[in-house]
């Protein structure tokens, strides 16, 4: 069969029905993306063949769809996640900050710190009694009490930060639920 396309060009329907699946692919996450990316937040190192199995899709399509989901940021990275206590992180903490000024200036000088504190694991910015909420690991009370001398004492900028430390963890996860298409 042979589809007539503008003047002159015939395109055979098969190659069509192809393309603009590849197209349609390219523009919407549907189920298929949602069981890729469900299965590879609980394992990375999940096989293609195995992904395309709970995919229900073939091989080249999950490669492309993967492709897709790593160039439009959809996945952030692909990490290891190590427990903090088995590497010599025995405190975490969970610290309100205050900034003094919100000026841009300031506010980017803050983010800026916090991004580079490797002992900073989450920043938050946000609404309500708090300007931020921090995240923080530390190897114990002495190295938490250096990093807030240097994170925050040595910052005119910090008003005031309350910490709560974390006597166990509940719940940890970086997954996300990715809800079925309606």
């Amino acid at each position: 069969m042979c589809l007539i396309v503008g003047d002159q060009n015939c395109i055979d329907a098969d190659r069509y029905a192809s393309i603009f699946y590849e197209i349609l692919e390219l523009c919407v996450m549907d189920d298929v993306d949602r069981r890729i990316l469900t299965e590879i937040q609980l394992d990375v190192r999940t096989p293609i063949s195995k992904l395309s199995e709970k995919a229900n899709a073939s091989t080249a399509s999950v490669q492309r769809r993967l492709k897709r989901l790593r160039d439009d940021d959809i996945v952030k990275s692909e990490v290891a996640v190590v427990d903090p206590e088995a590497v010599g992180y025995e405190v975490t903490a969970v610290i309100s900050v205050d900034l003094e000024r919100d000026r841009m200036d300031e506010v980017d000088a803050f983010k800026r710190r916090a991004k580079a504190e490797p002992q900073v694991q989450h920043c938050y910015c946000v609404a309500g009694g708090a300007d931020y909420i921090l995240i923080v690991i530390a190897k114990n009370m002495k190295d938490y009490e250096a990093f807030t001398h240097r994170f925050f004492f040595n910052d005119s900028n910090v008003r005031r930060f309350q910490t709560s430390i974390v006597v166990s963890r509940v719940k940890t996860t970086t997954f996300v639920p990715l809800l079925p298409l309606d």
